[in-house]
């Protein structure tokens, strides 16, 4: 079969590889027929989080059942499927709180295993014709409709992107209706999160970012966006609220309620723009919390940084404002998505019309189309915001 292949920092190759198999009795082998690149596929793409060459990039896939194993219950050949990233066996006291993310069972190293990623088990990536599924039962998710129907894009965004945008905004942030929003970072996670706050009803949401056709796809959303080269995005925010007039009794609330890193460790320092500064959002997100809210961090904070720019540290010991975070009494969280725990609620939502993530995919491709879709996502060019791959 063919697959997305790291060979070195900054360069994929389409590959030959050997075709995925039933291996257990509870595996599923699905046949790709859409997989998205990520954010998160260029941390390693960029030699940032580490991946061996060979490694099959690729988390978030939708598809078809192939084959299963004899002891599959639930999913059958021909079923639609969307598959979570973080796989899971569904059994284990980590898997029965509904902690998928954090499985104790799916990788030997330590807890929580995903495809296609450095250091998180030895799954195979999706970004490839066929699909190795284990513990089907529990990690396939049907869903409706024929393949290249019109809720395609949708459907494969509930792997990673839509799950994870909408654990930042409902559990991180816990946004409610009438709350005011932030979300630094308009690529898919911070779109998705914005939209997941909207969808919540939030009364305003900002998105904070540099790119112009990231900052226009936020405006389409219904969110306002923040260009950060025009100045202080924290200042922005603060002027804008305070031109729209504040409720009354809420004069001294001109910040925001709830704020959602989905920036991460590669944020750049606004004052040098060629530069990295990994705690420019988090300084940010804590001057411009109103008191008793909460910060949702779903950016990516690696434990050691393994290409950093010039001048940087490898490791990522942040210093972070703790002291204006205590006094003000803000709620902070962090955490991998447990996509479980979403994936149905969320797919439901997308069938009733309720919502329609795939409305920031940008790019479509074949397999052939991954280096040079990697290349423009990686270097923010040709308006690639989501890129979906179709090997069939």
């Amino acid at each position: 079969m063919r697959a997305v292949v790291y060979v070195d920092v900054r360069d994929v190759a389409v590959r030959e590889v050997p075709d995925a198999r039933i291996e257990a009795s509870t595996d599923a082998l699905v046949r790709i027929t859409s997989t998205a690149l990520c954010g998160t596929d260029l941390h390693m793409y960029d030699g940032r989080t580490g991946a061996d060459p060979g490694l099959v990039f690729g988390h978030e896939p939708l598809g078809v059942v192939q084959e299963v194993g004899s002891a599959v219950q639930t999913v059958r050949p021909g079923t639609r499927v969307v598959i979570p990233t973080h796989l899971f066996c569904g059994t284990c006291v980590m898997c029965s709180r509904g902690l998928s993310a954090a499985c104790l069972r799916a990788r030997a190293e330590g807890p929580g295993a995903a495809y296609g990623y450095a250091g998180m088990g030895p799954y195979r990536g999706a970004q490839a014709d066929l699909l190795r599924v284990p513990w089907a039962d529990a990690n396939c998710v049907p869903v409706p409709g024929e393949p290249g129907d019109a809720y395609e894009d949708d459907f494969v965004l509930l792997a990673d992107a839509f799950v994870t945008g909408w654990h930042a905004a409902a559990t991180l942030a816990e946004v409610q209706a009438g709350d005011t929003v932030a979300v630094f970072g308009a690529g898919t996670i911070g779109l998705l999160g914005a939209y997941s706050a909207l969808l919540r009803g939030a009364r305003v949401v900002y998105c904070v970012d540099g790119v112009d056709a990231r900052l226009d796809k936020a405006g389409e959303l219904g969110a306002v966006p923040v260009d950060f080269r025009l100045g202080d995005p924290v200042e922005q925010i603060r002027a804008d609220r305070a031109r729209a007039g504040l409720p009354l009794g809420e004069e001294k609330l001109g910040g925001i309620d709830r704020v959602i890193d989905a920036v991460g460790f590669q944020a750049r320092d606004r004052e040098h723009p060629d530069q990295e500064r990994p705690d420019q959002v988090i300084a940010d997100a804590a001057r411009l919390v109103n008191p008793a809210g909460s910060i949702a961090v779903a950016g990516v904070y690696p434990e050691k940084d393994l290409h950093p720019w010039p001048g940087a540290s490898a490791r990522e010991d942040l210093v972070a404002p703790w002291g204006t975070l205590f006094t003000k009494g803000v709620a902070v969280r962090f955490g991998r998505t447990h996509d479980r725990r979403y994936t149905v609620l969320l797919r439901d939502m997308v069938v009733a019309g309720r919502a329609r993530p795939g409305v920031i995919v940008t790019h479509h491709g074949v397999l052939d189309d991954a280096p040079g879709l990697y290349r423009s996502f990686d270097r923010r060019e040709d308006a690639v915001i989501k890129a979906v791959l179709h090997p069939s």
